[in-house]
């Protein structure tokens, strides 16, 4: 038996041609992985914004006597 089985071909043959089938695909995928890992960190961006905005802030008074 041979070290590659008709899988092991088809395997290589499929990803060969994800990789370098057509123009353009490898910097495609990369600039999609790129928006989503932007718009992800967007994201976590907006979630810490509101929650700033929704703790209450004490005047610089209080935040003294409150340590105290």
């Amino acid at each position: 038996m041979g070290a590659f089985s008709i899988w092991h071909i088809a395997a290589i043959v499929v990803v060969a041609l994800l990789l370098f089938g057509g123009r353009g695909k490898i910097s495609g995928i990369m600039g999609d992985t790129a928006k989503g890992i932007r718009a992800f960190r967007d994201g976590l961006k907006g979630e810490d914004a509101t929650e700033e905005a929704k703790a209450p802030t004490l005047p610089k008074d209080e935040k003294d006597s409150a340590r105290g």
